[in-house]
């Protein structure tokens, strides 16, 4: 049977599966059947579950030729951002084809994994290909908003689902970048951690004409901005020293690691600089605020949100330092906190992605990177199961695809989905 990658990513598109964190929304489910019925029609047995009303996730595991070997995760998540139709110059939810780009939310993060892995599994399945080894399929809820209603809540909940897996690949992983002139592919080794913490600023309650001393609003807004002023320290991994020795062997120069070679080296990477850069230091940006409820009337409490995302084994003194840069009168408490992760590059899986992406690309070279935010390896780590990031796109040297992540006219080449299906079939007949 073989499917068109293509038309799945644009059905997927056109089922809106926004994720509003805490807030009620359309739910994945709708995304769930369609997936699921994909997955009957090729002969496999999927299972859905749902964390709650709506909230849905599935998961199929395709047996391999070798039932002694330990089996493969290949999985994607269903839901996507929330998107805002007057922002954009197309219908977000419409999947528009205009100048051989792909539009809509989950264009990139991440419908087009998910379509590639169902329109490979179809390639493989009928031209009669088994994979070496199970593969388990599964397609994730709430990735947006921690994964407590997706692969989390599966992890904790029906870890049998992966009973036997040790290795996994999902997003942001696979892509090409291009350093020099020459074009590389970037596999994902690693992640930083995720701390979101909540801020609560107290004050006296009054009214807004007196003087204030002791303003829960001031506090907050203080507090806030000395978070977003904070400068990091730059503190290279050692997966990021893989990947600017890379770069540093493809520009013809010599690493030193130096604050100043390094960030020369980063910004050899152009589009991909911003995401390189945050992976080199810890970050805190404040992201929403929430106080009063009435313009001459002074609150007696404040609340703030802060995105900081740690490097591994720095969790902790992140934390100590947000505390210190908040100041007295705030208060601040963990909202969500995942792991960081890092893993070996040298490996026979990572072997197995650079031939599939060698069959498609010859001579290419491949390198490591720490991703600046997370995935659902994240929760896959806590049965044992060692993720990567291995979404394999060609891309032109003109589109600034790590913008697109979350942005406004999200799009994908429709030949980056040709390409990316065909080194996953290559992938995964060799895993």
């Amino acid at each position: 049977m073989s499917l068109d990658v293509v038309k799945i990513c644009q059905d997927l598109i056109r089922i809106d599966t926004s994720n509003y964190g805490d807030e009620p929304g359309p739910g994945e489910r709708a995304a769930a059947d369609y997936v699921a019925e994909l997955l009957s029609d090729l002969g496999l047995e999927p299972t859905i579950r749902e964390a709650q009303p709506g909230r849905a996730s599935v998961v199929a595991r395709w047996k391999g030729s070798d039932p002694s070997r330990d089996a493969l995760v290949v999985h994607g998540h269903l839901d996507v951002v929330p998107a805002f139709a007057e922002d954009w110059s197309v219908d977000p939810f419409g999947a528009e084809i205009k100048d051989g780009l792909l539009y809509g939310r989950g264009a990139v993060d991440m419908k087009n994994m998910d379509a590639m892995i169902l329109a490979a599994v179809a390639q493989m399945i009928g031209a009669g290909v088994q994979p070496p080894r199970d593969i388990i399929l599964a397609f994730f809820a709430d990735e947006e908003h921690g994964g407590h209603r997706g692969a989390k809540w599966m992890v904790e909940n029906h870890p049998e689902d992966f009973a036997g897996a040790t290795e996994a690949v999902s997003e942001v992983g696979g892509f090409s970048a291009y350093v020099n002139g020459q074009r590389a592919y970037l596999v994902q080794t690693a992640e930083k951690g995720i701390q979101w913490l909540k801020l609560i600023a107290t004050g006296k309650q009054g009214h807004g004409s007196l003087v204030h001393s002791d303003n829960a609003v001031a506090h907050l807004a203080g507090a806030l901005q000395r978070i977003a002023a904070h400068e990091w320290e730059v503190d290279v991994t050692p997966t990021v020293e893989h990947l600017l020795r890379g770069v540093a062997k493809l520009e013809g120069v010599e690493y030193e690691p130096t604050d100043e070679c390094i960030g020369r080296l980063v910004d050899g990477l152009g589009a991909m600089a911003p995401m390189i850069d945050a992976s080199i230091r810890n970050t805190s940006n404040p992201t929403m605020m929430d106080a009063g409820y009435k313009t001459n009337v002074v609150p007696d409490n404040a609340v703030g949100y802060v995105d900081t995302r740690y490097l591994p084994g720095q969790q902790e003194q992140v934390l100590r330092k947000i505390e210190e840069l908040a100041g007295t009168h705030v208060k601040v408490e963990p909202y969500i906190t995942e792991r960081s992760l890092e893993a070996p590059f040298e490996v026979p899986l990572v072997d197995k992605m650079i031939g599939a992406l060698g069959i498609e690309d010859p001579g290419a070279p491949v390198l490591p990177y720490s991703l600046m935010g997370g995935t659902d390896n994240k929760h896959l780590a806590a049965l044992g199961i060692t993720g990567y990031g291995f979404a394999p796109l060609q891309l032109p040297p003109e589109l600034d695809f790590p913008s697109l992540f979350h942005g406004i006219d999200e799009r994908i080449p429709v030949d980056s989905l040709h390409f990316g299906t065909r080194v996953l079939v290559n992938f995964m007949t060799d895993c």
